[in-house]
């Protein structure tokens, strides 16, 4: 008889792995977990990605455009959109008017930036004015370890990279919060409010510089150890893009490494596994695409978010170099592809119960979560995906024996969420949002199941090769 999806439910999927599965598990989880300790940001994401795809026979579409080069049935190249957005291509043997197999996931990540002019002394301490990006809340942010990540741009064109805080030699840095002793007026205000967003302010120094004509000595300080490492002075600052991220590598976490916890993980979760997925993509019909998009967590915006029309920008390249372009067929290509919105769902939580309704929501263990839709409080800004389209995932599924279940994020008037989904259905392709489910989301430490990244690493490869 036919599993439903209640049936499903009860389905463990550590349950089915016999000793070599288990193995494969682990041994997937232990990458991810590597990647995940040096990915931190969007630039450092594509970096890893681009040494991943070269190592792996992936060549360069702007060398292949650049030397009037063509594209062949077989072959793979990769696209970077100014360092923060990634593509991924294995060219199919059929036309690509027929359509692409697409998935879609996101590398940017909630956080906190530094402000164009952050640097400021007050009371002998020197700090740094912060804007935090994303859905996050602020309280989980403070009197913990923290790392800066980020690049300055000089004004000749030089790219500096910096991090500080992630090797056990070196500093960290931090936000203050406010004792229990004091906090009788903190602890009454909302969470919200409980710290404001013009108080994240970076704790960075407080060794003033030996020099009695120097008004601002902390401060002075610091940029003289910032121009003796990195060669930047405090103007250099207008010019560059900092992350404040949690300092560490991602952990085995549960006494039997059952899971991972990481930060980042919505969605360099998905991403790493689609990776994984389009590694193992050799010959195929249709060509298949590993999409990487950054600014998801504000709306997909700017040249390097899924509004940008990079990604139909380079589809069109990738067909001239096949001698086969014109507007009609890349028009027709758009349509007759299928996507996957890879992005991570909210798994249950036995602490907070009250915000999920148990039949429709993802659990840890239950293998890839497939949501027909999103959006919050009567499906507002989702993509609502086609039965029919869920019934041929649903065979895909079964025949390859990948553990999946569905769910939709929170109670119906609880809030909700979005994905990329609904910006590629705008070109009227089949989309639904695929992923794992994370406890924790944008919290600084996230965790998901590492059952559920490998039936989600298998769900995607089993896509390209079969949907």
């Amino acid at each position: 008889m036919e599993n439903n999806k209640f049936e499903k439910k009860d389905i463990n999927a550590w349950e089915k792995y016999n000793k070599e599965d288990k193995k494969e598990v682990f041994l997937l989880s232990d990458r991810y977990r590597e990647f995940m300790s040096i990915a931190k940001t969007e630039r450092e994401c594509v970096n890893e990605l681009i040494k991943i795809a070269e190592k792996n026979g992936f060549k360069n579409l702007k060398d292949i455009i650049k030397n009037n080069k063509t594209i062949k049935s077989g072959e793979k190249v990769y696209i970077n959109n100014m360092g923060k957005t990634f593509a991924m291509f294995v060219i199919g043997e059929e036309d690509l008017e027929k359509g692409l197999k697409i998935i879609g996931s996101h590398i940017d990540a909630p956080r906190i930036d530094l402000k164009q002019n952050p640097l400021y002394e007050d009371s002998d301490l020197a700090l740094m004015k912060t804007h935090y990006y994303g859905g996050i809340k602020k309280y989980q942010w403070v009197a913990m370890p923290l790392a800066i990540h980020g690049v300055v741009v000089k004004k000749d064109g030089t790219i500096v990279n910096i991090i500080i805080g992630e090797n056990d030699n070196e500093p960290v840095v931090g936000i203050s919060d406010l004792l229990p002793h004091l906090a009788a007026d903190q602890m009454t205000k909302k969470a919200s409010l409980v710290i404001e967003g013009e108080n994240l302010n970076l704790l960075v120094g407080s060794i003033p510089v030996n020099d009695k004509d120097t008004k601002e000595k902390i401060k002075s300080n610091i940029l003289t150890l910032l121009n003796e490492k990195y060669n930047i002075d405090e103007n250099d600052f207008v010019s560059s893009e900092f992350e404040i991220v949690p300092a560490g590598k991602a952990r085995d976490f549960g006494i039997d490494r059952s899971m991972v916890m990481a930060y980042g993980q919505d969605d360099r979760v998905c991403a790493y596994t689609s990776l994984e997925a389009i590694l193992k993509i050799n010959k195929v019909d249709k060509t298949c695409v590993a999409l990487f998009v950054d600014k998801e967590e504000i709306g997909s915006v700017g040249a390097t978010g899924m509004h940008s029309r990079f990604f139909e920008n380079i589809i069109a390249e990738i067909m001239d170099r096949k001698g086969d372009y014109t507007e009609l067929k890349l028009r027709r290509c758009l349509q007759n592809s299928k996507v996957l919105s890879a992005d991570v769902s909210a798994a249950y939580d036995p602490n907070f119960t009250s915000v999920v309704e148990k039949k429709n929501c993802a659990y840890f263990g239950k293998g890839v979560v497939f949501s027909k839709y999103t959006g919050s409080r009567g499906k507002s800004g989702c993509n609502d995906a086609n039965a029919e389209y869920m019934a041929e995932l649903r065979r895909i599924m079964d025949d390859n024996n990948i553990t999946w279940q569905t769910a939709e994020l929170g109670k119906v008037d609880q809030g909700g969420g979005g994905t990329i989904a609904y910006i590629l259905a705008q070109y009227n392709m089949e989309v639904i949002d695929c992923g794992i489910a994370l406890q924790n989301m944008h919290a600084p430490w996230e965790v998901a199941s590492k059952a559920d990244i490998y039936e989600t690493t298998r769900c995607y490869e089993a896509f390209y090769l079969e949907a």
